[in-house]
């Protein structure tokens, strides 16, 4: 809470801003995409704010992970000052960097929940399914992060190549278009994107309202699986050496 606190310290209106920001970031998709551009998606003609629902669906989902990664890629040069000065377990940075993300993209899914509400869109007994799937996508950035984040100390140009890719990354996952509008080819070389089959199933869940076919996320969890133990490796040979590279 400490470190959530710390965003809006400065702030007049403080915590607030968390607030308006993803309503916001939700009024003006609504408004652009659902009122004026109203594009379609197949097979949903007739639901009112359909590709809005999809939009922040899949916007929501991968700004916590763009978040979480880029914050990990920095976390043990951001604290370089205290893990000099103080002894203490510092797997605990990449813990505090994940619970105080979690507690903003809380923030946005609540409002994103009323939003679904208001328009009488509520995807019922589905959204349990949300559980597993924002479980698997914080330990695959987990695992991501703390590995790009401890050869960042070592390499710095890891960092800054890290928002270039974040960037591409984006434009390569399905969030502000879908797969079915994509050349056959383009979508056969989507699928090995890691991060499709996760933001699809969380579009699914607020769109179709139903349980997204988990099998499409084996893939990712064995990707998950590996990551986490060559970073929690890693980091273990390289933690005595951090604070002299810092």
């Amino acid at each position: 809470m400490r470190e959530f606190h710390g965003r809006y310290r400065e702030s007049l209106l403080g915590a607030f801003w968390s607030v308006v920001n993803p309503l916001t970031m939700i009024i003006i998709y609504t408004v652009i995409f659902g009122q004026l551009m109203r594009p379609t998606l197949p097979g949903h003609e007739s639901t009112p704010f359909a590709f809005s629902i999809y939009l922040c669906a899949g916007v929501i989902t991968w700004n916590l992970f763009s978040e979480m990664l880029g914050r990990l890629n920095n976390v043990f040069l951001e604290n370089g000052n205290m893990i000099k000065k103080s002894n203490f377990p510092r797997a605990c940075l990449p813990v505090i960097v994940t619970v105080s993300a979690l507690i903003n993209f809380g923030i946005i899914f609540a409002i994103y929940l009323a939003f679904l509400v208001v328009i009488g869109h509520w995807p019922g007994w589905a959204l349990l399914s949300l559980i597993p799937l924002l479980v698997l996508q914080l330990l695959f950035t987990l695992g991501l992060g703390v590995l790009l984040g401890t050869i960042n100390v070592f390499f710095r140009d890891v960092g800054q190549l890290t928002g270039v890719v974040l960037q591409f990354w984006f434009w390569l996952t399905p969030i502000v278009y879908t797969m079915g509008s994509l050349p056959a080819g383009a979508q056969k070389a989507f699928q090995y994107n890691p991060l499709q089959p996760l933001i699809s199933g969380y579009q699914q869940i607020f769109l179709d309202g139903t349980v997204p076919d988990f099998a499409k996320l084996l893939p990712l969890t064995l990707i998950t699986f590996m990551l986490l133990i060559l970073a929690a490796r890693f980091f273990m040979k390289r933690v005595g050496e951090l604070v002299d590279e810092l």
